[in-house]
């Protein structure tokens, strides 16, 4: 009953579309994808979508779309078809028929209260598991397989599934661990070559016990397509929740990944969820992209940004100023806060770095000086502005440094941002000299009192 040819490695994921996509189905999911990929093995994605009051098309559709965002393409499933199908559940309910007939037949189920029952061996299962080792388990008492109002049970329906679409290795979460001996016993009912079972650990949550649920902040992949993290970086902190290469790396390419990922290198033991790391991790693709796919990937999160009025018509400009900020973004979600300056007069002000300014002497005074020098440049670039900084601060007595805060705050509302010089020149002579006077009438009695 074995449908693989020649032992080749085909691995399932097998969802429930009744909802959102879950961190962990992802996780889940990334696993069995690099396994056959690890081994030149098929992907089969199957749904489980026979809960007809839960199961949606639109939760269908949330699936498909986080798993193909992730990378995580599949050979054989829903849309692309295969030898194996239907893909469905709800769409094998002859195929289910037939083999609960066959167990009846055979003396290895029985009818009671309406339902139908497997009947145990009373033998000790035993599970070599790829992650947890050896587990023994024995299953007591008879379990039902198809309920009183006709539907097959999962552990039923999982069984016929992974059998006539040649499953080889059933690689899933570690809650499932406790299923297995019944699964076992229904495998062996069927005279089935019992696949390689693999039980990978549960993500936890970020703070206290517990495994993480969909109401959990971070759960969801949607929340990472939202807020446009790069799904690269997703998928790599992914890979890093519960198995790791042998060396003390984090950032991965996909292929590398690919090449060393065995089920032996899966931890037993739990993996925190950190939602900090996957920020860092965001951080450190989005800072290494080439900058003509930073600008495109960027491009409608900037465009759809109310800040930032006809931000899409700035062609070149836009490229100038993402140049200068792509090293010190952490995602795309903070650029429209983090550029906004450099489009809008109307920025918002920090007030922290704004006590500062007035903390250390008198910045209007500090501006006046050297928005007299800028007006006499003959050209605007960033070495002459910090030739002219150096310039002004030594004809009046200052250092250089003492010139920085201000002029920034006056011409961004903010203490930190992109490269100093580089930041005044792509903003212009003209808006800098402007935001220089309104800094001066914004502030000039404030600093005169």
């Amino acid at each position: 009953m074995d449908n693989t040819p020649n032992n080749k490695v085909r691995v399932r994921f097998a969802p429930s579309p009744t909802g959102f996509f879950h961190i962990g189905s992802a996780r889940t999911a990334l696993f069995n994808w690099l396994y056959a990929r690890h081994t030149g093995g098929t992907f089969v994605l199957r749904i489980e979508d026979t809960d007809a009051e839960r199961n949606t098309p639109e939760a269908l559709q949330c699936l498909m779309d986080g798993m193909r965002w992730l990378g995580l393409d599949w050979d054989e499933g829903p849309e692309v078809g295969g030898a194996h199908g239907p893909y469905f559940q709800s769409q094998r309910t002859e195929l289910y028929k037939k083999y609960i007939q066959q167990l009846l037949d055979e003396d290895k189920a029985y009818e009671k209260d309406g339902a139908i029952w497997f009947r145990v061996s009373g033998e000790v299962q035993v599970i070599e598991d790829e992650i947890r080792g050896r587990v023994e388990r024995l299953e007591e008492k008879d379990f039902v397989i198809v309920r009183s109002n006709g539907m097959p049970v999962f552990h039923f329906v999982v069984v016929v599934d992974d059998i006539t679409m040649g499953i080889t290795h059933v690689i899933r979460g570690e809650d499932h661990l406790s299923n297995t001996s019944k699964h076992t016993e229904l495998f062996k009912a069927f005279g089935a070559p019992v696949p390689k079972f693999a039980h990978i650990p549960l993500i936890l949550k970020s703070n206290g016990p517990g495994k993480m649920s969909k109401r959990d902040v971070g759960a969801l992949i949607e929340e990472y397509q939202k807020r446009h993290f790069l799904p690269e970086a997703v998928r790599n902190y992914l890979c890093l929740l519960g198995w790791s290469p042998k060396d003390d790396r984090e950032v991965l390419p996909i292929a590398e990944t690919i090449e060393l990922f065995e089920l032996k290198g899966v931890n037993k033991n739990n993996a925190r969820f950190d939602e900090q790391k996957l920020s860092f991790m965001n951080a450190e693709y989005t800072r290494s992209l080439p900058l003509e796919t930073f600008a495109e990937i960027a491009r409608p999160a900037l465009v759809s940004a109310e800040e930032l009025p006809e931000v899409g018509n700035r062609g070149d400009y836009l490229l100038q100023v993402l140049a200068l900020c792509q090293e010190k973004v952490r995602s795309i979600e903070e650029l429209p806060h983090f550029i906004r300056y450099f489009f809008n007069d109307s920025f918002l002000i920090d007030h922290d770095t704004e006590t500062k300014v007035f903390k250390k002497g008198d910045p209007v005074n500090r501006l006046q000086l050297v928005k007299a020098g800028f007006a006499q440049l003959e050209a605007f670039t960033a070495e002459a502005i910090e030739q002219c900084i150096h310039q002004v601060a030594t004809e009046n007595n200052l250092k250089p440094n003492e010139f920085l805060l201000p002029i920034r705050f006056a011409v961004s509302g903010m203490g930190m941002g992109p490269s100093f010089y580089p930041m005044l020149s792509v903003l212009g002579r003209e808006i800098v000299l402007n935001r220089i006077d309104q800094f001066v009438e914004k502030y000039y009695d404030r600093a005169t009192s």
